[in-house]
């Protein structure tokens, strides 16, 4: 049985937006590519559907960007108490 990767979904206008591709979720701290460029300090409301598990909703803020100038990912810690 293949296990997915962690979705995570950004709450938009009142509607999930899933606009990540999850490269890791570790330590409290999401590094997702993304076509969007989100500010560092920027707070998102976000959701993480996991592989047969329940989805959890909570805050992320952007805390800066890795990689490349061509190639950013965006890395969102996580607040506390989330998974």
């Amino acid at each position: 049985m293949e296990v997915m990767s962690p979705r995570v979904l950004v709450l938009e206008n009142g509607a999930w937006q899933d606009v990540f591709d999850v490269l890791e979720l570790t330590d409290h701290v999401i590094r997702a590519r993304s076509p969007f460029l989100f500010e560092v300090g920027e707070e998102l409301k976000v959701r993480i559907d996991r592989d047969g598990g329940a989805a959890t909703e909570t805050t992320a803020r952007v805390r800066g960007h890795a990689g490349p100038d061509d190639d950013r990912v965006p890395e969102l810690e996580l607040a506390q108490g989330a998974p």
